[in-house]
């Protein structure tokens, strides 16, 4: 075992790592600059129950309903050999139909690598007909683990190339749907893109037969009829490429990290709040979705610009307490040379909102 191996052990007070999936490694790339998370999620701390163990559980998941809705849908798109789901894919990707093309599940054995030799020896098969695979097991290094993927998705090949095909309950209304479910399912299915090219690639293959384009499938409006979408997860492949190369190189990261940070889910809450107080966090209202912990950061972010979001941070050109900002605005403070521009854009909106409170147009 390394001394990097060993101190992440430490952090996590001996226990095995909690494994990740595709919705963890797919959360990475919302906050590649904290630092406390990177080490968390590096060093495999089950981060549900540190939250719940410092009195700030999560408060995200899906429930039942959504959960059965959702497995309803997939069925449905999923029948008869996916006949209707490979003519969805083609006509998006303006290909024709296939007269027919084979299916291949996947899943089912609980032996990882007789699933993962399966799913490898599949998807490198050099076969030109269309064909879709459904349930493969991908896999990808994070922090020097192997992690394996066990997405329920279809990889469909047509014309050459491998398209990641993924199934979706949230619905498409008036050709629209919730941006922000649309966003994670893009990091997500970047996540699944990833990890096909990895593998296409170990096998000698061009990784680039992976299209960077996904398909979504959604129910159209308040029906079960399904539409297809394009999603181009360029600019997230770049993103999550970026954390795992960050949590790859452990030792830098650890070297920021004082000797005694500890995240034994045994400790004291008071002992593992202090030392998750130690290590930098960078909360903005976004992590509330997409990591255990947020609730807790933002506890601890209170009177910090930071809690406003990253663009007030940003526009507020790095000054950190909302006490500062609010003297900065009335004038009660001079500010530091390098606040002169953002005091000056405060000390205008205070004295527009004034106006508007008063009704004073001078």
């Amino acid at each position: 075992m390394t001394s990097s191996a060993r101190r992440l052990a430490e952090i996590r007070g001996g226990v095995p790592p909690r494994r990740h999936n595709a919705r963890t490694i797919a959360a990475l790339t919302g906050n590649p600059g904290c630092t406390r998370r990177a080490v968390l999620d590096s060093a495999g701390v089950d981060k549900p129950k540190l939250a719940e163990r410092i009195g700030f559980p999560a408060r995200y998941g899906q429930s039942r309903f959504a959960i059965t809705r959702g497995n309803a849908f997939e069925a449905q798109v999923k029948a008869d050999g996916g006949a209707e789901l490979l003519r969805l894919v083609a006509e998006r990707l303006g290909v024709p139909v296939p007269a027919e093309a084979s299916w291949t599940d996947l899943g089912g054995a609980d032996d990882l690598p007789d699933r993962h030799e399966r799913s490898r020896a599949a998807l490198t098969d050099p076969g030109e007909g269309a064909a879709l695979f459904d349930h493969p097991l991908l896999g990808l290094e994070v922090a020097g683990q192997r992690v394996h993927l066990e997405p329920d998705l279809v990889a469909a090949r047509l014309a050459g190339r491998f398209h990641v095909v993924e199934v979706k309950s949230f619905p498409v209304i008036d050709g629209q749907a919730d941006p922000a479910k649309v966003s994670a399912a893009a990091v997500q299915s970047a996540v699944y893109v990833l990890a096909l090219r990895e593998l296409l690639a170990a096998e000698g293959y061009d990784p680039e037969l992976v299209s960077h384009e996904v398909v979504l499938v959604c129910p159209r409006d308040f029906a079960n009829q399904p539409v297809a979408s394009l999603l181009d997860v360029r600019k997230q492949l770049l993103a999550l490429r970026r954390q795992l190369d960050r949590m790859a190189r452990i030792d830098a990261l650890l070297a920021d990290v004082p000797a005694e940070f500890t995240a034994d889910l045994t400790a004291d809450p008071g002992t593992l709040v202090a030392a998750l107080s130690r290590v930098e966090a960078r909360y903005a209202p976004d992590c509330l979705a997409a990591c255990e912990l947020a609730y807790f950061c933002r506890h601890e972010a209170r009177g910090h610009t930071s809690a406003l979001g990253r663009p007030v941070r940003e526009a507020l050109g790095g000054i950190v307490e909302v006490a500062e900002v609010l003297a900065l605005a009335a004038g009660e403070r001079a500010p530091d040379p390098e606040q002169g521009e953002a005091a000056a854009l405060l000390r205008a909106a205070a004295r527009l909102r004034a106006d508007a409170l008063t009704g004073d147009p001078a």
